[in-house]
């Protein structure tokens, strides 16, 4: 989808995604201290605007104006800096952070590629890189999320991406998320995901 289309999705409904903040961004996120954080392809803001709460000062980058209009609104008064720009030809333009996080950018491997190595350049030496996303085999095991092959991943073809990079890898793997119908009738399904945390050297 580009960004007119997401445009028009977030303008359809109050909200696409949950108010706070995805559950590995903040497991993985909470024990760092704040310091500058890079929240590429944001959507409404809510992982930016919750690292913002914990003390961060927060650049939000994406390609859909009117997602980040609505986090503008979501996190007034919170110290963000909301860039309307596409997370695969962004460029920090010399900006070092203490933190990258791409959450959910779902994308074909040299799009997603592109995306990663510019958030993971982005980070100064001893910064975080962590990257959520639709694991590959959620499509037959899983539940939800996108149901093209071609933009699912996994954790080792993101660590493929840094190639020629140095890191250290804290955390690299399929992990389990619990989805619920939200009204209590069906029973809890597993969504999996692959989760990458490396650490910049």
């Amino acid at each position: 989808m580009d960004a007119e289309g997401w445009d028009e999705r977030y303008r359809a409904s109050e909200l696409v995604w949950s108010a706070g903040p995805n559950q590995f961004v903040e497991t993985e996120l909470s024990a760092l201290p704040p310091g500058r954080a890079l929240d590429l392809a944001s959507g409404e803001g809510r992982n930016a605007i919750w690292l913002a709460r914990q003390g961060w000062r927060v650049t939000a980058v994406d390609f859909s104006q009117a997602g980040l209009d609505k986090g503008r609104i979501l996190g007034d008064g919170l110290d963000i800096d909301w860039v309307c720009a596409d997370a695969r030809t962004w460029s920090a333009d010399g900006q070092e952070y203490d933190a990258c996080l791409i959450a959910y950018l779902q994308l074909p491997p040299s799009e997603r590629r592109a995306a990663v190595r510019n958030g993971y350049s982005a980070l100064r030496k001893g910064g975080t890189f962590l990257l959520v996303a639709h694991d590959s085999t959620n499509l037959t095991e899983g539940t939800g999320g996108p149901q093209d092959p071609a933009v699912l991943m996994t954790a080792e073809e993101v660590l493929t991406d840094l190639g020629g990079e140095t890191f250290e890898v804290q955390q690299a793997g399929r992990v389990a998320r619990v989805v619920a119908d939200g009204h209590g009738e069906e029973p809890a399904a597993t969504a999996w995901d692959c989760l990458v945390r490396v650490v910049r050297r």
